[in-house]
């Protein structure tokens, strides 16, 4: 068995299928040292049993996915939203105390489309950051980084007005670094020219919250959501990408998260393998150095 990248992270979408009790087993298993998780599988067995399980585990926990969609107007639909976040951030507390020393309490956002009818994008970012101000106190008093991720222009209309990552250092930079930063993914800020400068403007702020790595490979799938790829599988130059990340200083754990339907249907033991060599041969060879502990 081939070493396994002690900074790597298996986000828990990589293993969609997979319930809780699973994905922390064949993580840990595999020799992998974190994990990411996702909201639904937590609140499947309650917060708290979850938690017990994560410390069970052994593992780091890296990220908490997702909360956010929030740019609709004022109303009950965003009032909803806004309270369900406050419920996301106190989630990611509880589970960053339970995980392993080095779990990081970061929240990963997703701003949300379009409102039905609406071609105000301008203003439903506007509206993203009016939400991120309602939630910073709290996020800042549970100790919880909110990470508000760019996702690629092709999303923009449905799920998505944060297409760059400049556009999410633009709405970070009216809160503290700790409380609000930013996803970098490569899957959805490759294509951008100004990637670069973005990676390094975010570490110059101190705003790089988590570091997510899968591949693009096309033709793209009739979902293109689910239009992931284990890293190496397509085009992405995870090696610019990821000195530049390394460049700022950025230390801890990189997710792998994917959503691609024929690697949900694979065995979850069997594509947490194939991430990790996957990692070790796209990813790894660029990294400066061994994984820092953060606690």
């Amino acid at each position: 068995m081939s070493v396994v990248d002690p900074r790597l992270s298996i986000n828990q979408a990589t293993i969609k299928y997979a319930d809780l009790a699973t994905a922390l087993r064949v993580t840990a298993d595999a020799g992998i040292e974190a994990i990411g998780l996702w909201r639904e599988p937590v609140q499947e067995v309650g917060l708290t049993t979850a938690a017990a399980m994560l410390t069970d585990s052994g593992l780091r926990f890296t990220t908490h996915c997702r909360a956010g969609f929030f740019t609709m107007p004022e109303g009950p639909a965003r009032r909803s939203s806004i309270d369900d976040n406050r419920v996301a951030i106190d989630e990611a507390a509880a589970l960053a105390v339970a995980g392993a020393p080095g779990s990081t309490a970061i929240l990963v956002l997703v701003a949300g489309g379009l409102p039905e009818g609406s071609r105000d994008i301008v203003g439903a970012r506007e509206r993203v950051r009016d939400a991120i101000g309602e939630l910073a106190p709290h996020a800042k008093a549970a100790g919880v980084t909110l990470a508000i991720e760019p996702l690629h222009p092709m999303f923009a209309s449905d799920r998505c007005v944060v297409s760059t990552l400049g556009q999410a250092l633009d709405i970070a930079a009216d809160f503290e670094p700790e409380v609000v930063g930013a996803t970098v993914d490569t899957f959805h800020i490759f294509w951008d020219p100004d990637v670069l400068p973005a990676i390094e403007r975010a570490g110059r702020e101190g705003r790089i919250a988590t570091y997510q790595v899968c591949d693009w490979r096309t033709p793209l799938p009739e979902d293109v959501l689910l239009s992931r790829h284990y890293p190496g599988d397509g085009v992405i130059d995870f090696a610019s990408l990821t000195r530049a990340v390394e460049a700022t200083g950025y230390d801890r754990d990189i997710e792998v998260e994917i959503f691609n339907a024929d690697i949900w249907a694979a065995d979850p033991a069997e594509v947490v393998r194939r991430t990790a060599e996957a990692f070790g041969g796209a990813v790894t060879p660029h990294l400066s150095g061994a994984r820092t502990p953060t606690a």
